[in-house]
């Protein structure tokens, strides 16, 4: 059973009453009522949602969900070092507690997602994003982050891989430095399955690997609507798994107790 507060801390909201920019893929019917009511469907009643690349810089779409959730959802915005304080300042009091940076490239090998920001503007950012008590989300495969994490971590914010730190292969052996990396403390990852693609149970190693090596330091998220996926994953199917495979305890631990801290919710329970 979900326990009280959990958090998906990893979704997507578009909406049509704002403009979006080139798009690989045609953005989806998920606007904020219907986020909701997945997450209502789920038990779920916390969320973090995450720019999607068809908005580049503009934080209108997600900064009015943030507004209109009461509270219960937390954002991951994009920008580059030209981004000014007071822009910063001003998401932050809206409910943003990241920036993310991609490394993944667009299908067809034309280079990064449109609208995406590279680890690059991080190492320029990272000042700013201390003082602000934010953490950065990287989305780049496992062989990248085990080339990249070296000069980042230094950087003492906060690094969360996206996608279970997406591995090429259940034996990926670049996943090797991500866990060891987990063990000590110096990363985040998310377990959020549908981007490895299915039968889901050949990442079952690697998935309780992450959960033996470091509880403290894993979120889970169901990555809602599912964009670019066809036949589109079961939601609440993505749910029952995390949950069997974790374990009440550790559940508790990674749905609840983990997004609350990184991502400054409230510990008392969250409204139903």
């Amino acid at each position: 059973m979900i326990a009280a507060g959990a958090c998906d801390a990893h979704s997507h909201v578009f909406d049509a009453r704002f403009p979006a920019g080139p798009s690989p893929y045609a953005l989806p019917a998920a606007a904020l009522d219907t986020h909701a009511a997945m997450r209502s469907t789920l038990g779920v009643t916390r969320g973090v949602i995450v720019q999607p690349a068809p908005y580049g810089r503009d934080p209108a779409c997600l900064l009015d969900a943030l507004a209109r959730s009461g509270g219960t959802l937390r954002g991951v915005m994009i920008a580059d070092e030209d981004v000014p304080d007071a822009e910063l300042e001003r998401w932050h009091d809206a409910g943003v507690r990241a920036l993310r940076f991609v490394e993944m490239r667009a299908p067809g090998g034309i280079g990064r997602y449109p609208g995406s920001i590279g680890v690059a503007s991080l190492r320029v950012l990272a000042p700013r994003l201390r003082a602000l008590g934010w953490s950065a989300h990287l989305w780049a495969g496992a062989a990248q982050l085990a080339e990249l994490l070296p000069a980042l971590i230094p950087l003492r914010v906060p690094l969360v891989l996206d996608h279970m730190a997406m591995p090429a292969a259940p034996d990926d052996p670049a996943f090797d430095a991500v866990l060891r990396w987990v063990r000590d403390g110096e990363v985040w990852v998310k377990l959020t399955l549908p981007r490895l693609g299915t039968p889901y149970d050949r990442w079952r190693g690697l998935h309780d690997a992450l959960v033996a090596a470091n509880p403290h330091r894993l979120l889970w998220g169901s990555d809602w609507p599912h964009v670019r996926m066809d036949p589109l994953p079961d939601t609440r199917g993505l749910l029952d798994l995390a949950l069997a495979w974790l374990g009440d305890a550790a559940a508790q631990r990674v749905m609840v107790e983990n997004p609350a801290r990184l991502f400054g919710f409230s510990h008392a329970a969250a409204p139903a």
